[in-house]
């Protein structure tokens, strides 16, 4: 795996924990000091009455936090991006407010309906409920109805260039509840997650960025049956299963198929994957109420190093 790439993951998971108070150590993460630096401070809450968090914004930044963020460019910044972050049961929304940019002379904001890293993109085509041109709105090019933008899951992101000192513009993010989620990045490297699909044909993915243990308690596709938990080679014949994931990328349709499941159980499947992302996968048909419940963990240095020999952990480290 490129160094670059690895170097993205950790710096987006540590401002996470920054931004949610609950930084933690990671090992062997080979976090240079440029992205240090790139760390702010907790947001500041504004007077009792206005329950309001704002601070400056950077030109490479993260946001896991609602409130409002003022870019002011200094110099040019050809290249930024901020990657928004709620919790997984949760929609981002964004609204664009006192823009000062000046769009003839090649400046942009762009909102993506997702994160994109690497040329990589979550959710994935395959995944996601619109086509990939609509999921980027222009502030240039779109109308002002569209200047406020809700994202179909918990994570989206800002692309924005400026050509001139003293541009600006200031970013609005709320956070909203989402009864049925279906794609979504975990915030933590453990915890529990039920997803339910209630009969509609769609694609979800719950997306790990840790190496992790991972235990699927429950697959239900609302009918009886027995198992096997695993089925060998897999589920090409069903249109109703759940995958398990591994690689190093966040483009699910390009992670290496580790295991499907596609008749109901009640667990548990437990498995150990090295992957710097682990992703739970399900695939509904629409003729049943899907559900999958699971929990996980990260992995410590040791199961880490237990586990190098494991085919998955090969792909992992060597693609």
């Amino acid at each position: 795996m490129e160094r670059t790439f690895r170097e993205q993951l950790c710096f987006l998971l540590l401002s996470v924990s920054v931004l949610r108070g609950g930084c933690r150590s990671l090992e062997n993460n080979e976090i240079s000091n440029d992205f240090y630096s790139l760390f702010n401070p907790e947001p500041r809450r504004d007077s009792p009455d206005a329950f309001v968090y704002r601070r400056p914004l950077r030109c490479m930044d993260m946001v896991a936090v609602e409130g409002q963020f003022t870019f002011t460019a200094e110099t040019p910044h050809l290249s930024c991006a901020t990657f928004l972050m709620a919790e997984p049961r949760e929609l981002i929304s964004v609204e664009l407010d006192r823009v000062d940019i000046d769009c003839s002379a090649g400046d942009f904001i762009t909102v993506f309906d997702g994160w994109v890293m690497k040329g990589e993109k979550f959710p994935s085509s395959q995944d996601h409920p619109l086509p990939l041109y609509e999921r980027y709105v222009d502030y240039c090019d779109a109308a002002p109805a569209r200047r406020s933008v809700r994202a179909s899951q918990n994570v989206a992101m800002v692309f924005f260039r400026v050509h001139s000192a003293g541009s600006s513009f200031t970013l609005t993010v709320r956070k909203h509840a989402n009864l049925f989620p279906c794609n979504a990045i975990s915030q933590s490297p453990e915890g529990s997650y039920t997803m339910v699909i209630p009969q509609q044909r769609r694609n979800c993915s719950f997306s790990i960025l840790y190496p992790v243990a991972i235990d699927i308690s429950e697959f239900s596709l609302g009918r009886h049956g027995s198992f096997p938990k695993r089925t060998m080679p897999g589920c090409s014949e069903s249109e109703d299963f759940v995958q398990l994931l591994g690689g190093n990328g966040i483009d699910t349709s390009k992670l290496l198929p580790i295991t499907d499941l596609c008749i109901s159980f009640t667990g548990p499947t437990q498995m150990k994957i090295g992957c710097d992302n682990t992703v739970v996968r399900m695939v509904s048909s629409g003729s049943f109420v899907s559900r999958v419940s699971f929990s996980y963990r990260a992995l410590d240095s040791q199961e880490l190093q237990t586990i190098k020999l494991n085919n998955v952990e090969d792909f992992c480290f060597n693609n």
